[in-house]
């Protein structure tokens, strides 16, 4: 059985574009059935209706307020099949409210380090990358990893792909080398999700 997946953006898609080609080559057993973003206009909800799959905003400020707003997606993805949800550049922190209504679905979330390291609250983009150089470190790489309420990059390591930081690298030249590795490794997480009857 085809997996089906939701995918949350805020902004340029591009780990959303990995996801879609994975399943559009049959790399993966999977389909996204929704594209939701907190943002309108964003780059990645073109690349969603490119691909004809739907999308829709939940933007707060149009819902009342944050809890309100991401139930409203949570409704949207059950609704659409959603049987795992994929936050790919995802900017807000799911209020509970998420999570009550989507059930037992489970939520990952691609991080650009290796957590534990560089995590928390504040710590994205390129804020990520610049403290991983004023570290000292001389390894990065990104973490797929389980999301729970109340909760900011401390669910379980699903995939954890790693990449060298160079002595020449500043913040942007590392971002692009992590993200290269971003697209492999959220494609590598959804397989874990794909039931195993399908894999087998």
């Amino acid at each position: 059985m085809t997996l089906g997946v939701g995918v949350l953006v805020s902004g340029r898609g591009t780990n959303l574009q990995a996801i879609l080609d994975a399943c559009a080559t049959g790399s993966v057993d999977a389909r996204v059935v929704l594209v939701a973003s907190n943002r309108p206009g964003v780059p990645a909800l073109d690349r969603a209706a490119r691909a004809g799959v739907p999308s829709a905003v939940f933007a707060p400020s149009e819902h009342g307020d944050r809890a309100v707003a991401h139930a409203a997606m949570a409704d949207a993805l059950v609704s659409a099949g959603a049987r795992l949800v994929i936050l790919a550049g995802y900017d807000h922190i799911l209020a509970p409210s998420f999570f009550v209504r989507l059930g037992d679905v489970p939520v990952i979330n691609l991080h650009p380090a290796l957590l534990p390291l560089f995590g928390g609250r504040g710590m994205h983009g390129e804020r990520v990358h610049a403290a991983v150089l004023a570290s000292g470190a001389t390894e990065s790489g990104c973490t797929v990893h389980r999301v729970h309420p109340e909760t900011v990059d401390l669910g379980e390591v699903v995939v954890q792909r790693r990449v060298p930081v160079l002595p020449d690298d500043d913040a942007a030249s590392l971002a692009a080398r992590v993200l290269e590795q971003e697209h492999i490794a959220i494609v590598d997480a959804i397989r874990r999700f794909v039931p195993a009857t399908t894999r087998a």
